[in-house]
């Protein structure tokens, strides 16, 4: 199940169906096993508060557009994606793209993260910047 979770933010997240079913489209075709869904929340909070649980869970005292939490067992994806939608704001316009769409590679970069998909290194994060593109492709091509 995949649950969409509004957190210290107001933000109203639409097309949650389509995400769903793109999600699930993503996994089935980019997986190299067969993996499942299990409970994935997709948390949209702002900066302050992903910077408290990034200082918090992981040590960090910066900024970022995602950080995914990675519960999976035995081929059954589940995890947290907190995303913060100030970032994800910024970063479109200093990617010089739309909201949405950065906000949809944002998703789809945590879910690939889910995965099994590293960026860690240059090779990882063309790797993983290719899977992301494959999935806003498959994106485009979806009806509800």
């Amino acid at each position: 199940m995949i649950t969409y979770i509004n957190n210290n933010i107001k933000f109203n997240f639409t097309h949650k169906r389509l995400c769903t079913k793109w999600i699930k489209e993503v996994v089935n075709q980019l997986s190299i096993s067969n993996l499942g869904i299990g409970n994935i929340n997709i948390v949209f909070c702002s900066d302050d508060y992903i910077l408290s649980i990034n200082n918090q869970f992981l040590k960090h005292n910066y900024y970022t557009d995602i950080i995914t939490f990675d519960y999976s067992h035995n081929n059954l994806l589940s995890g947290d994606l907190i995303i913060s939608i100030d970032t994800v704001k910024e970063n479109s316009l200093l990617y010089e793209t739309t909201f949405r769409e950065e906000l949809n590679r944002v998703i789809i970069h945590g879910i690939l993260h889910l995965m099994g998909y590293k960026d860690c290194t240059k090779q990882e994060k063309e790797v993983m910047r290719k899977k992301e593109d494959l999935a806003l492709s498959l994106l485009k091509n979806m009806k509800i």
